[in-house]
């Protein structure tokens, strides 16, 4: 009988933990070479996770109970998972890196956390070493994931890394379609109150996902965004002018808050751009679409 083959060459195994149109992506730029897994807490999704070629496990990061076995599965692991809707601390993550840490398999983990971290920069253009000042629950909920992951890699010895996210855009997005909005006609904000907002295309993120899995330095935080420096009401207008679409109307500030939702009033109180290039340099990811004039090919 001929010898085992060495574990070095088994195909590693990535464990996906909110497994939506990210993590889809991930999974299908992956298959073949590692086997994937992902934590899903609606049985609903099993069939169409197991037709993208990933192995559906059952359990609900509300619910510690169900995700005991999940340390001792796999040895990468991509937290996409949002944190819950109210309150300032992010239980969900919580929950999952203690399931993690009982088993101790797990060599390397990604989180997916936002650039609002930040909060309201004024337009400066600015790298990761500057210090967060959420000003939303959301946000703050955000800060305290990132802090327990980047706990749980110094307290364990795992490569631990955290990924900042801007607004995540495709043509193929379900939500990510920016003509959906512009064909609304939800308005923007006119030229002197308007906020520079930062991009990533939904595929370069997935290939950030899988960069930072393989070279994320320990603890280490990275913007995944592309070179886009846009203000939001030139963005809509670039996308409707593509598009064949009417402009969105431009309102003052002072009348936003008659005609927009509260979400909505959260995004443009906040102004920055995000410079990218611990992305480009330490994880070596080359944009497909470095622009969003690159990713909008409407046409």
């Amino acid at each position: 009988m001929p010898a085992a083959r060495p574990s070095r060459f088994k195909r590693p195994t990535l464990l996906i933990v909110g497994c939506g149109d990210i993590g889809l992506r991930v999974a299908r730029l992956v298959r073949g070479r590692w086997r994937v897994l992902a934590l899903t807490s609606s049985p609903a999704r099993c069939g169409e996770l197991r037709e993208a070629g990933i192995v559906p496990l059952q359990g609900n990061l509300d619910q510690p109970a169900t995700l005991a076995r999940l340390g001792g599965l796999a040895d990468h692991v991509l937290h996409l998972a949002p944190p819950p809707t109210h309150g300032a601390a992010d239980t969900r993550t919580a929950n999952l890196l203690r399931a993690l840490a009982r088993k101790g398999r797990v060599g390397r983990l990604v989180y997916a956390s936002t650039s609002g971290v930040y909060g309201d920069c004024a337009g400066e253009r600015f790298d990761e070493t500057r210090a967060v000042a959420p000003a939303t629950d959301r946000a703050r909920r955000r800060v305290d994931a990132e802090a327990r992951v980047r706990h749980h890699g110094r307290a364990l010895g795992v490569r631990a890394s955290v990924l900042r996210v801007p607004g995540i855009y495709a043509l193929d997005r379900e939500g990510g379609d920016p003509r959906e909005r512009v064909a609304r006609g939800t308005p923007v904000l006119a030229h002197g109150d308007d906020v520079y907002t930062n991009h990533i295309h939904a595929d370069d993120l997935a290939r950030a996902c899988i960069a930072a899995l393989l070279r994320g330095a320990p603890q280490r935080i990275y913007h995944a965004c592309d070179d886009t420096e846009m203000k939001m009401g030139d963005y809509f207008d670039f996308v409707a002018d593509r598009a064949g679409l009417p402009r969105p109307p431009r309102i003052a500030r002072a009348d936003a808050a008659a005609q927009l939702s509260a979400a909505q009033l959260s995004f443009l109180g906040e102004s920055r751009r995000l410079i990218n290039t611990r992305l480009e340099r330490e994880l070596r990811v080359r944009l497909r679409y470095p622009t969003v004039c690159d990713g909008l090919s409407l046409s």
